[in-house]
């Protein structure tokens, strides 16, 4: 990656018929570039009421072969790189044929974060079931990000309201999630979360509390015994390197006030352990980051809203909180490129 210091962030406008168009067009004004289809932003604009100049990103040449410069940050103003569409859009009516160009998005931002152009991307919401439709098989951003830069593990965390949470498994079945925390699992996710804190955070020393699987954290191996033959070794081992990771903790008081204080992160073991938490306190301004990957990536903590498309009700915080996140883990990274050349 470049350390280009004016590096923009790419933001993928997501699915064309959900709620990202309209939400990319309340970025007007900032130094972001948004990938899109610009007939679908200025249809969508019109729809909404807004007046928003989409200006081409990169910059058409001069005549003297010189460009116009970089992003603008006009009042008004929204940079778009333009990526067309496969079929005309209306809002809250999906169509599979448009699938592809929601995987160009995300494919063009990739390319640009991997070569400097950007300094990271930021993913309005795709819908997984039209693209599944269109015979692409899509299990979601952070899957497909990972196998577009070849990345063999990542690390979902979400924040919001100054809470942390990073999952060891994600989108499985209940019934699989013992299963799949294993001693190398584990070790693997701390060290990508503990480097990530670390490096993009600018968190000298991150302080992790780790969530138990089992209720009461298994009760000393009455109710389970991953703690003691799974977690425990695993923690124990990190804790001589010099983490600062906790023992394996009771989820159901893990989330109090006074833990939550000694903490810069919480891991928790399975999606539904650790994310009802963050989002009871934070929906709709939180923050979902991908860890592990070469590159910075952000995304909102909702869906498509499709029902909302076009009617100008669509919230922007979220989206805005994660470009606010991703700025800054691009500048801690760059401070600590800068700190360790």
């Amino acid at each position: 990656m470049s350390n280009r210091t004016d590096a923009p962030l790419a933001i993928t406008s997501g699915e064309p018929a959900g709620i990202g168009p309209d939400l990319c067009l309340q970025l007007a004004g900032q130094p972001v570039v948004v990938l899109a289809d610009k007939t679908l932003l200025a249809q969508r604009a019109e729809q909404l009421g807004l007046a928003v100049e989409l200006k081409d990103y990169p910059p058409p040449p001069l005549r003297d072969g010189r460009g116009e410069g970089g992003v603008v940050s006009h009042a008004g103003v929204l940079n778009v790189l333009h990526i067309p569409l496969a079929a005309r859009v209306e809002s809250g009516q999906l169509n599979p044929a448009n699938s592809r160009y929601v995987l160009e998005l995300l494919t063009r931002a990739v390319t640009g974060c991997q070569s400097g152009e950007f300094s990271g991307m930021v993913t309005a919401p795709v819908h997984k079931g039209v693209i599944n439709d269109a015979g692409i098989p899509f299990t979601g951003h952070t899957e497909f990000l990972a196998e577009l830069t070849d990345t063999p593990l990542v690390v979902m965390m979400l924040a919001g309201s100054n809470l942390r949470v990073a999952l060891a498994t994600t989108h499985l079945p209940l019934r699989e999630v013992a299963d799949a925390v294993t001693r190398e699992l584990l070790e693997a996710v701390l060290r990508i979360l503990q480097r990530d804190l670390q490096r993009r955070f600018g968190l000298a020393d991150p302080r992790i509390l780790v969530a138990g699987l089992n209720p009461h954290a298994g009760e000393g191996g009455h109710l389970g015994r991953e703690e003691i033959e799974v977690m425990i070794p695993v923690l124990d081992k990190l804790r001589a390197e010099g983490f600062n990771v906790s023992a394996p903790l009771p989820a159901d008081t893990l989330f109090a006030a006074h833990r939550l204080k000694e903490a810069d992160a919480v891991l928790a073991m399975y999606h539904d352990q650790g994310l009802p938490v963050l989002k009871h306190a934070s929906f709709g301004e939180g923050v979902n980051i991908t860890l592990g990957l070469p590159i910075i990536r952000t995304s909102v903590d909702h869906g498509t809203a499709l029902e909302l498309a076009g009617t100008g009700k669509a919230n922007v915080g979220s989206l805005l909180e994660a470009i606010k996140t991703a700025q800054e883990m691009a500048r801690h990274e760059r401070t600590h490129c800068q700190t360790n050349i």
